[in-house]
């Protein structure tokens, strides 16, 4: 109950403190008020340029490293020898309206060596009849399906790796869509025997609003930009669901996926980086996804997904004070905590200077420019990004969105959900419920991928 209550006293207490700010500002230069107002505007205006400058280094850092990456994986030549086998996991639980479309992609992939094994997590619905209907031998490909009682999703993906044949395991969800050539780009990367794991890309299929088509934008700028950057020094730190590929030794060394975060890719991920393992990223290694259609439905993904990656960085706290150990990977730990959580408290409080400036002053010329400048940048990130993804360039157009409402709305979550996660607020999963957008959306797909 307590912890349920605290979050007016913390609203509460914010906006109480800001008032007794005020007011002390207030009584103490009421007497030279124009001199408080140039204080205060030079002083919120040094502090919005400096956020500026480590806003627009933050994004040329990345942009340089993310372009010496897809230089690099332009140039990686396809595996030689003998191929492996890759087996291909799909945990599905309650995912009947998309399971059939998702199996049927994976049929289509153009690598001669693959199993497909599903695994029914206890749905409710039809989800294991329609996979059961599946289940066969397709030329050299095949699908078997393995139910378990009702146990999560990263049971679910343990399960059907015990089961696995293959030396490759790519792990995804059951309402993910895979293009043709994700399996053959991603195993080229296995022939470094130092690469545990590849990361693949994801992308968003239902485009159809302005919430979802400003999710394709941070995919592409907020989140694959990211990853790519990372990627070169072979420090990824979040495999995505939808799209991940493992070595199985690497997987049974660690114990697979583990069920006590709720972001399980993100704790597993974190640990193969930790065990010394080095992980890729391959951009065209693409995986479709639907993204929420309403706020609702972000607002609980995205508070599922910031308490999740909380609680892995929490598994490996005691590896952010070791760095003499292994620095490259404590330094990327780092840097997913500053992006995280480091990154969104730093906007909010550059859009709260902005807003307390423009409320006392007005809007000074210096507080526009720095607010124009901001989405100017975000418009040139996302026009490179765009070009690096062959993008659809109008989602460019989105930035202006993307900075003014979407990215604040992000980090308050991001904000709220750290705060819950430290008072121990419980929650559930808050699985996203599927529209069946994939299911038109392929049709359409198969018709480009042929």
């Amino acid at each position: 109950m307590v912890a349920r209550l605290y979050r007016p006293f913390f609203v509460v207490a914010v906006l109480s403190g800001t008032i007794a700010i005020a007011t002390w500002i207030y009584f103490n230069v009421a007497l030279n008020k124009a001199a408080a107002q140039a204080f205060f505007v030079r002083t919120s205006s040094l502090v919005l340029l400096v956020l500026f400058f480590i806003v627009a280094a933050r994004y040329a850092v990345l942009a340089w490293f993310a372009y010496l990456q897809h230089i690099e994986n332009t140039t990686t030549s396809a595996m030689s020898g003998d191929l492996p086998l890759v087996s291909i996991i799909v945990p599905a639980y309650n995912e009947g309206k998309l399971i059939v479309s998702s199996v049927e992609s994976l049929l289509k992939q153009d690598y001669p060596l693959m199993e497909i094994v599903i695994v029914d997590d206890g749905s409710s619905d039809d989800t294991y009849a329609r996979a059961t209907m599946l289940a066969g031998q397709y030329g050299d490909q095949k699908i078997r399906v393995v139910h378990q009682e009702n146990s999560g999703k990263a049971n679910a993906l343990n399960h059907g790796i015990q089961a696995a044949k293959g030396s490759l395991i790519l792990c995804m969800d059951g309402d993910s869509l895979l293009e043709p050539q994700t399996v053959r780009m991603a195993v080229r990367h296995f022939a470094d025997p130092a690469v545990g794991a590849v990361a693949g890309n994801v992308k968003v299929i239902n485009r159809r609003n302005c919430l979802t088509r400003l999710q394709t934008l941070e995919y592409i700028e907020g989140i694959s930009l990211v990853r790519t950057a990372h990627a070169f020094f072979r420090r990824v730190t979040i495999i995505p669901g939808p799209i991940g590929i493992f070595r199985k030794e690497v997987l049974e060394k660690l114990g697979g996926y583990r069920d006590d975060t709720y972001a399980e890719d993100c704790e597993l991920t974190l640990r193969i980086l930790m065990a010394g393992w080095k992980i890729q990223y391959e951009e065209k290694a693409i995986a479709w996804t639907e993204a929420p259609e309403t706020l609702k439905a972000l607002f609980n993904q995205r508070y599922r997904w910031s308490r999740g990656i909380l609680q892995a960085i929490l598994r490996h706290k005691s590896e952010l004070g070791k760095p003499w150990r292994q620095s490259m990977d404590c330094a990327f730990l780092w840097m997913l905590v500053f992006e995280a959580f480091a990154w969104p408290a730093m906007n909010i409080l550059g859009n709260l200077l902005f807003i307390l400036v423009a409320a006392w002053v007005g809007f000074p010329l210096l507080i526009v420019l720095w607010w124009a400048q901001l989405t100017i940048l975000d418009f040139v990130a996302a026009l490179f990004c765009v070009a690096l993804e062959k993008e659809d360039i109008r989602i460019a157009c989105y930035s202006i969105l993307y900075r003014m409402f979407f990215i604040p709305f992000l980090d308050v979550i991001k904000v709220f959900s750290s705060v819950d996660e430290f008072c121990g607020v419980g929650m559930g999963w808050r699985k996203l419920e599927r529209v069946g957008a994939i299911n038109g959306a392929s049709q359409h797909m198969e018709a480009t991928w042929s």
